[in-house]
Protein backbone atom coordinates (compact mmCIF):
# COMPACT_ATOMS: atom_id res chain seq x y z
CA UNK A 1 0.00 0.00 0.00
CA UNK A 2 1.43 3.53 -1.12
CA UNK A 3 -0.78 5.31 2.35
CA UNK A 4 -1.98 3.95 4.89
CA UNK A 5 -5.47 4.90 6.66
CA UNK A 6 -7.55 4.40 9.83
CA UNK A 7 -11.32 4.95 9.96
CA UNK A 8 -13.28 5.81 12.71
CA UNK A 9 -16.42 4.34 13.83
CA UNK A 10 -17.57 7.56 15.67
CA UNK A 11 -17.19 9.89 12.93
CA UNK A 12 -20.68 10.22 11.75
CA UNK A 13 -21.16 11.65 15.63
CA UNK A 14 -21.98 15.19 15.33
CA UNK A 15 -19.47 17.19 17.36
CA UNK A 16 -19.38 17.50 21.20
CA UNK A 17 -19.68 21.02 23.42
CA UNK A 18 -17.16 23.09 23.63
CA UNK A 19 -16.86 24.35 19.98
CA UNK A 20 -20.11 26.57 20.04
CA UNK A 21 -17.07 29.22 19.16
CA UNK A 22 -17.34 27.30 15.66
CA UNK A 23 -20.67 27.73 14.62
CA UNK A 24 -22.12 29.79 12.46
CA UNK A 25 -23.83 32.25 14.46
CA UNK A 26 -20.37 33.40 16.53
CA UNK A 27 -18.03 33.62 13.56
CA UNK A 28 -20.07 35.57 11.98
CA UNK A 29 -17.84 38.60 12.88
CA UNK A 30 -15.34 36.90 10.95
CA UNK A 31 -15.60 37.37 7.45
CA UNK A 32 -17.45 40.94 8.38
CA UNK A 33 -13.62 41.90 9.84
CA UNK A 34 -12.02 40.02 6.46
CA UNK A 35 -14.63 42.07 4.37
CA UNK A 36 -12.93 45.45 5.71
CA UNK A 37 -9.77 45.09 4.16
CA UNK A 38 -9.72 46.60 0.56
CA UNK A 39 -7.87 43.38 -0.85
CA UNK A 40 -11.24 41.04 0.70
CA UNK A 41 -12.53 39.03 -2.33
CA UNK A 42 -14.36 35.70 -2.16
CA UNK A 43 -12.29 33.36 -3.43
CA UNK A 44 -13.65 31.16 -6.23
CA UNK A 45 -15.39 28.14 -5.58
CA UNK A 46 -14.61 25.76 -8.57
CA UNK A 47 -16.59 22.43 -9.96
CA UNK A 48 -14.50 20.08 -11.26
CA UNK A 49 -17.72 18.08 -13.10
CA UNK A 50 -15.60 17.04 -15.85
CA UNK A 51 -13.19 15.28 -13.16
CA UNK A 52 -16.18 13.85 -10.57
CA UNK A 53 -17.50 12.17 -13.61
CA UNK A 54 -14.49 10.46 -14.47
CA UNK A 55 -13.91 9.31 -10.69
CA UNK A 56 -17.41 8.29 -10.20
CA UNK A 57 -18.49 10.74 -7.94
CA UNK A 58 -21.52 13.43 -8.11
CA UNK A 59 -19.52 16.30 -7.79
CA UNK A 60 -16.08 17.43 -6.72
CA UNK A 61 -16.15 21.68 -5.57
CA UNK A 62 -12.80 22.83 -4.29
CA UNK A 63 -12.31 26.36 -2.61
CA UNK A 64 -9.21 28.13 -4.58
CA UNK A 65 -7.53 29.88 -2.13
CA UNK A 66 -4.38 30.79 -3.76
CA UNK A 67 -6.11 34.39 -4.71
CA UNK A 68 -7.07 34.87 -1.47
CA UNK A 69 -5.83 38.81 -0.74
CA UNK A 70 -2.91 38.49 -2.92
CA UNK A 71 -0.89 36.27 -0.68
CA UNK A 72 -1.77 32.72 -2.43
CA UNK A 73 -3.08 30.98 0.67
CA UNK A 74 -5.62 31.18 3.49
CA UNK A 75 -3.52 31.52 5.83
CA UNK A 76 -4.08 35.27 6.71
CA UNK A 77 -7.70 34.48 7.94
CA UNK A 78 -6.34 33.05 10.96
CA UNK A 79 -3.42 35.58 11.51
CA UNK A 80 -5.33 38.20 10.62
CA UNK A 81 -8.57 38.10 12.59
CA UNK A 82 -6.26 36.88 15.95
CA UNK A 83 -4.31 40.39 15.39
CA UNK A 84 -7.73 42.25 15.63
CA UNK A 85 -9.12 40.35 18.38
CA UNK A 86 -5.90 40.85 20.45
CA UNK A 87 -5.73 44.74 19.54
CA UNK A 88 -9.39 45.47 20.59
CA UNK A 89 -8.35 43.06 23.94
CA UNK A 90 -5.45 45.06 24.19
CA UNK A 91 -7.71 48.46 24.45
CA UNK A 92 -10.17 46.89 26.58
CA UNK A 93 -12.78 47.27 23.92
CA UNK A 94 -15.45 44.97 22.14
CA UNK A 95 -14.32 43.97 19.15
CA UNK A 96 -17.45 43.70 17.66
CA UNK A 97 -18.07 47.40 18.22
CA UNK A 98 -14.45 48.86 16.80
CA UNK A 99 -14.42 50.31 13.43
CA UNK A 100 -12.01 48.87 11.25
CA UNK A 101 -10.57 52.04 10.92
CA UNK A 102 -9.53 51.77 14.47
CA UNK A 103 -7.41 49.08 13.94
CA UNK A 104 -5.48 51.14 11.64
CA UNK A 105 -5.59 54.11 13.76
CA UNK A 106 -2.23 56.10 14.37
CA UNK A 107 -4.42 57.00 18.18
CA UNK A 108 -4.34 52.98 18.16
CA UNK A 109 -0.98 52.53 17.88
CA UNK A 110 0.25 55.30 20.42
CA UNK A 111 -2.04 53.88 22.96
CA UNK A 112 -0.27 50.17 22.50
CA UNK A 113 3.23 51.39 22.05
CA UNK A 114 5.84 49.16 20.51
CA UNK A 115 3.73 46.00 19.88
CA UNK A 116 5.35 43.33 18.25
CA UNK A 117 4.09 39.79 16.78
CA UNK A 118 5.92 37.37 16.97
CA UNK A 119 5.24 33.50 15.24
CA UNK A 120 6.93 30.62 14.01
CA UNK A 121 5.77 29.43 10.70
CA UNK A 122 6.49 27.01 7.48
CA UNK A 123 5.67 29.94 5.62
CA UNK A 124 2.35 30.97 4.59
CA UNK A 125 0.89 31.29 8.12
CA UNK A 126 4.22 33.68 8.69
CA UNK A 127 3.53 35.69 5.74
CA UNK A 128 -0.28 36.30 6.75
CA UNK A 129 0.82 38.00 10.01
CA UNK A 130 4.01 39.99 8.21
CA UNK A 131 1.11 41.10 5.51
CA UNK A 132 -1.33 42.43 8.64
CA UNK A 133 1.21 43.47 10.91
CA UNK A 134 2.56 45.64 8.34
CA UNK A 135 -1.07 46.69 7.23
CA UNK A 136 -2.19 47.86 10.59
CA UNK A 137 1.10 49.28 11.02
CA UNK A 138 2.92 47.37 13.39
CA UNK A 139 5.67 45.19 13.26
CA UNK A 140 6.61 41.40 13.37
CA UNK A 141 9.70 38.46 13.89
CA UNK A 142 8.78 35.50 11.97
CA UNK A 143 11.25 32.14 12.71
CA UNK A 144 11.18 29.48 10.24
CA UNK A 145 12.60 25.82 10.48
CA UNK A 146 15.54 24.78 8.88
CA UNK A 147 15.05 23.74 5.16
CA UNK A 148 12.92 26.74 4.46
CA UNK A 149 12.44 28.15 1.06
CA UNK A 150 14.12 31.18 0.45
CA UNK A 151 11.52 32.24 -1.56
CA UNK A 152 8.82 31.85 1.25
CA UNK A 153 11.50 33.62 3.60
CA UNK A 154 11.77 36.56 1.53
CA UNK A 155 7.87 36.47 0.51
CA UNK A 156 7.88 37.15 4.46
CA UNK A 157 10.32 39.69 4.92
CA UNK A 158 8.75 41.75 1.80
CA UNK A 159 6.17 42.60 4.14
CA UNK A 160 8.07 44.18 6.96
CA UNK A 161 8.68 41.12 9.26
CA UNK A 162 12.45 40.39 10.46
CA UNK A 163 13.30 36.53 10.02
CA UNK A 164 15.05 33.88 11.74
CA UNK A 165 15.76 30.44 9.89
CA UNK A 166 16.83 28.30 12.73
CA UNK A 167 18.65 25.11 12.41
CA UNK A 168 15.70 22.91 13.90
CA UNK A 169 12.86 21.40 12.78
CA UNK A 170 8.97 23.12 12.96
CA UNK A 171 8.15 22.19 16.78
CA UNK A 172 11.59 23.05 18.09
CA UNK A 173 11.33 26.26 16.24
CA UNK A 174 8.21 26.77 17.86
CA UNK A 175 9.51 26.22 21.37
CA UNK A 176 12.33 28.60 20.35
CA UNK A 177 10.00 31.29 19.35
CA UNK A 178 8.13 30.64 22.80
CA UNK A 179 11.11 31.68 24.75
CA UNK A 180 12.40 34.70 22.62
CA UNK A 181 8.84 36.26 22.72
CA UNK A 182 8.82 35.98 26.30
CA UNK A 183 12.55 37.87 26.34
CA UNK A 184 11.28 40.25 24.63
CA UNK A 185 7.77 40.89 25.18
CA UNK A 186 6.72 40.32 21.94
CA UNK A 187 2.82 38.85 20.99
CA UNK A 188 2.64 35.68 20.05
CA UNK A 189 0.61 34.46 17.51
CA UNK A 190 0.56 31.03 17.01
CA UNK A 191 -1.82 28.80 15.35
CA UNK A 192 -1.23 25.59 17.79
CA UNK A 193 -1.86 25.38 21.59
CA UNK A 194 -0.35 24.22 24.75
CA UNK A 195 -0.89 24.73 28.37
CA UNK A 196 -2.27 28.63 29.10
CA UNK A 197 -2.14 29.50 25.45
CA UNK A 198 -5.64 28.28 23.79
CA UNK A 199 -7.14 31.57 23.40
CA UNK A 200 -5.23 32.69 20.40
CA UNK A 201 -5.41 29.73 18.44
CA UNK A 202 -9.17 29.36 18.52
CA UNK A 203 -9.41 32.82 17.11
CA UNK A 204 -7.27 31.62 14.17
CA UNK A 205 -9.64 28.93 13.89
CA UNK A 206 -12.49 30.96 13.85
CA UNK A 207 -10.69 33.30 10.86
CA UNK A 208 -10.66 30.33 9.02
CA UNK A 209 -13.85 29.86 8.31
CA UNK A 210 -14.25 32.64 6.49
CA UNK A 211 -13.98 29.77 3.88
CA UNK A 212 -16.66 27.73 4.85
CA UNK A 213 -18.64 30.87 5.21
CA UNK A 214 -18.22 31.22 1.80
CA UNK A 215 -19.04 28.30 0.72
CA UNK A 216 -22.06 28.66 1.53
CA UNK A 217 -23.10 31.59 -0.04
CA UNK A 218 -21.24 30.57 -2.85
CA UNK A 219 -22.99 27.06 -3.11
CA UNK A 220 -26.55 28.70 -2.67
CA UNK A 221 -25.48 30.88 -5.75
CA UNK A 222 -24.46 27.99 -8.12
CA UNK A 223 -26.44 25.32 -7.23
CA UNK A 224 -23.27 22.88 -5.57
CA UNK A 225 -24.90 20.25 -3.82
CA UNK A 226 -24.07 20.45 0.54
CA UNK A 227 -21.07 18.06 1.14
CA UNK A 228 -20.91 14.86 2.08
CA UNK A 229 -17.52 14.57 2.28
CA UNK A 230 -14.92 16.78 3.43
CA UNK A 231 -11.02 16.44 2.72
CA UNK A 232 -9.01 18.46 5.03
CA UNK A 233 -5.64 18.89 4.92
CA UNK A 234 -3.43 18.81 8.72
CA UNK A 235 -0.45 20.73 10.13
CA UNK A 236 -1.09 21.20 13.74
CA UNK A 237 -4.84 20.73 13.01
CA UNK A 238 -6.34 24.08 13.59
CA UNK A 239 -7.58 24.31 9.95
CA UNK A 240 -8.67 20.82 9.44
CA UNK A 241 -11.00 21.46 13.12
CA UNK A 242 -12.40 24.63 11.88
CA UNK A 243 -14.03 23.15 8.57
CA UNK A 244 -15.59 20.21 10.23
CA UNK A 245 -16.89 22.22 13.33
CA UNK A 246 -18.42 24.36 11.27
CA UNK A 247 -20.03 22.12 8.50
CA UNK A 248 -21.12 19.99 11.09
CA UNK A 249 -22.90 22.63 12.66
CA UNK A 250 -24.24 24.29 9.24
CA UNK A 251 -25.30 20.72 8.08
CA UNK A 252 -26.69 18.76 11.70
CA UNK A 253 -29.08 16.43 10.27
CA UNK A 254 -26.55 15.27 7.83
CA UNK A 255 -22.70 15.89 8.64
CA UNK A 256 -20.05 14.97 6.16
CA UNK A 257 -17.85 12.96 6.25
CA UNK A 258 -14.43 14.77 7.42
CA UNK A 259 -11.25 12.91 5.82
CA UNK A 260 -8.02 14.26 7.09
CA UNK A 261 -4.71 13.48 5.34
CA UNK A 262 -1.32 14.39 6.03
CA UNK A 263 2.25 13.94 5.17
CA UNK A 264 3.64 10.27 6.19
CA UNK A 265 7.26 12.49 7.39
CA UNK A 266 4.86 14.08 9.56
CA UNK A 267 1.58 12.11 10.30
CA UNK A 268 1.08 13.17 13.75
CA UNK A 269 -2.63 12.98 14.00
CA UNK A 270 -2.61 9.54 11.98
CA UNK A 271 -0.11 8.05 14.29
CA UNK A 272 -2.36 9.92 17.51
CA UNK A 273 -5.19 7.84 16.09
CA UNK A 274 -3.18 4.20 15.56
CA UNK A 275 -1.67 4.92 19.58
CA UNK A 276 -5.18 5.94 21.13
CA UNK A 277 -3.58 9.02 22.07
CA UNK A 278 -1.96 12.42 21.49
CA UNK A 279 1.58 11.21 19.45
CA UNK A 280 4.28 13.80 18.47
CA UNK A 281 6.68 12.74 15.27
CA UNK A 282 10.35 13.48 15.71
CA UNK A 283 13.26 14.35 13.23
CA UNK A 284 13.10 16.24 10.09
CA UNK A 285 9.82 16.31 8.79
CA UNK A 286 11.05 16.77 5.54
CA UNK A 287 8.30 16.55 3.34
CA UNK A 288 7.78 18.56 0.56
CA UNK A 289 4.30 19.38 2.07
CA UNK A 290 6.14 21.96 3.99
CA UNK A 291 3.04 23.71 5.77
CA UNK A 292 1.65 20.41 6.76
CA UNK A 293 5.25 19.43 8.47
CA UNK A 294 3.91 19.61 11.61
CA UNK A 295 5.09 17.22 14.33
CA UNK A 296 2.92 17.58 16.98
CA UNK A 297 -1.33 17.96 17.25
CA UNK A 298 -2.68 20.79 18.81
CA UNK A 299 -4.61 19.52 22.09
CA UNK A 300 -7.61 21.54 21.10
CA UNK A 301 -7.52 20.06 17.24
CA UNK A 302 -6.98 16.64 18.63
CA UNK A 303 -9.49 16.26 21.21
CA UNK A 304 -12.09 16.91 18.79
CA UNK A 305 -10.76 15.02 15.73
CA UNK A 306 -10.22 11.67 17.35
CA UNK A 307 -13.50 10.90 17.41
CA UNK A 308 -14.74 12.60 14.42
CA UNK A 309 -12.50 12.13 11.29
CA UNK A 310 -10.77 9.59 9.45
CA UNK A 311 -7.54 9.96 8.67
CA UNK A 312 -5.10 9.19 5.96
CA UNK A 313 -1.20 9.33 5.74
CA UNK A 314 0.43 9.66 2.54
CA UNK A 315 4.07 10.06 0.89
CA UNK A 316 5.60 12.99 -1.23
CA UNK A 317 4.17 11.67 -4.68
CA UNK A 318 0.19 11.66 -3.91
CA UNK A 319 0.04 15.44 -3.23
CA UNK A 320 2.98 15.59 -7.17
CA UNK A 321 0.07 13.85 -7.98
CA UNK A 322 -2.45 15.99 -7.19
CA UNK A 323 -0.82 19.38 -8.03
CA UNK A 324 -0.46 17.79 -11.92
CA UNK A 325 -4.06 16.80 -11.81
CA UNK A 326 -5.37 20.48 -10.71
CA UNK A 327 -2.75 21.82 -13.57
CA UNK A 328 -3.73 19.71 -16.46
CA UNK A 329 -7.81 19.47 -15.72
CA UNK A 330 -10.37 17.24 -17.47
CA UNK A 331 -12.07 18.88 -20.66
CA UNK A 332 -13.24 22.12 -19.79
CA UNK A 333 -12.98 22.41 -15.65
CA UNK A 334 -11.07 24.94 -14.76
CA UNK A 335 -7.38 25.22 -14.05
CA UNK A 336 -6.12 25.74 -10.53
CA UNK A 337 -2.65 26.48 -9.02
CA UNK A 338 -2.25 24.56 -6.56
CA UNK A 339 0.63 24.29 -4.18
CA UNK A 340 2.43 20.76 -2.14
CA UNK A 341 0.40 21.36 0.53
CA UNK A 342 -2.74 22.77 -1.47
CA UNK A 343 -3.18 19.56 -3.50
CA UNK A 344 -2.91 16.22 -1.16
CA UNK A 345 -6.41 15.92 -0.68
CA UNK A 346 -7.23 15.83 -4.72
CA UNK A 347 -4.42 13.30 -5.18
CA UNK A 348 -5.43 10.85 -2.01
CA UNK A 349 -9.02 11.43 -3.45
CA UNK A 350 -8.05 10.45 -7.06
CA UNK A 351 -6.11 7.44 -5.72
CA UNK A 352 -9.05 6.31 -3.61
CA UNK A 353 -11.39 6.08 -6.27
CA UNK A 354 -9.38 4.89 -9.30
CA UNK A 355 -7.31 2.17 -7.68
CA UNK A 356 -8.35 -1.59 -6.74
CA UNK A 357 -5.92 -2.17 -3.62
CA UNK A 358 -8.20 0.80 -2.37
CA UNK A 359 -11.61 -0.24 -2.69
CA UNK A 360 -11.62 -1.10 1.15
CA UNK A 361 -11.09 2.31 2.09
CA UNK A 362 -13.01 3.81 -0.88
CA UNK A 363 -16.17 1.56 0.87
CA UNK A 364 -15.76 2.31 4.66
CA UNK A 365 -15.78 6.05 3.35
CA UNK A 366 -18.66 5.76 1.54
CA UNK A 367 -17.56 7.22 -1.77
CA UNK A 368 -19.48 6.70 -4.96
CA UNK A 369 -22.17 8.20 -7.14
CA UNK A 370 -24.01 9.87 -4.49
CA UNK A 371 -20.97 11.47 -3.14
CA UNK A 372 -20.36 15.45 -2.97
CA UNK A 373 -16.79 16.26 -2.09
CA UNK A 374 -15.34 19.35 -1.16
CA UNK A 375 -12.04 20.33 -1.21
CA UNK A 376 -9.94 23.58 -0.32
CA UNK A 377 -6.34 23.56 -1.99
CA UNK A 378 -4.96 26.16 0.89
CA UNK A 379 -2.28 27.37 -1.22
CA UNK A 380 -0.99 28.14 -4.89
CA UNK A 381 3.04 28.41 -6.00
CA UNK A 382 4.29 29.58 -2.70
CA UNK A 383 7.22 28.18 -4.09
CA UNK A 384 7.66 28.15 -7.27
CA UNK A 385 10.97 26.68 -8.08
CA UNK A 386 9.01 23.64 -6.51
CA UNK A 387 5.95 23.88 -8.14
CA UNK A 388 7.53 23.75 -11.44
CA UNK A 389 9.81 20.80 -10.79
CA UNK A 390 7.16 18.77 -9.63
CA UNK A 391 4.33 20.11 -12.37
CA UNK A 392 6.90 20.78 -15.57
CA UNK A 393 9.89 18.31 -14.61
CA UNK A 394 8.05 15.66 -13.35
CA UNK A 395 9.63 15.15 -10.29
CA UNK A 396 8.51 12.69 -7.52
CA UNK A 397 5.99 11.07 -10.07
CA UNK A 398 5.15 8.12 -8.99
CA UNK A 399 5.12 5.48 -5.71
CA UNK A 400 8.44 4.23 -6.97
CA UNK A 401 10.04 7.19 -6.59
Amino acid sequence: MDFQWITNEQEKARLDGGLEFLSAQAVKPVRDFHAEFSEYRPTPLVPLKNLSAELGLKSISVKDESLRMGLNSFKMLGSSYAVGRLIAQKLGRDFEKMKFEEFCAEKTRERLGNLVFATATDGNHGRGLAWTANRLGYSSVVFLPKGSSEERVRNIANNGAQTFVTDRNYDDTVRLMIGEASRNGWQIVQDTSWEGYGEVPRWIMQGYTTIASEFLSQAAEEGIPAPTHLFLQAGVGSFAVAMAAFFRAAFPSAPPRVIVVEPNKADCFYRSAEQGGMTAVGGDLDSIMAGLSCGEPSPIAWSVLKDSAAFLSVPDWVTARGMRMYSAPCGDDRRVVSGESGAVTLGALSLIMQRGEYAPLKEALGLDGTSSVLLVSTEGDTCREMYRRIVWEGEYGSAAE
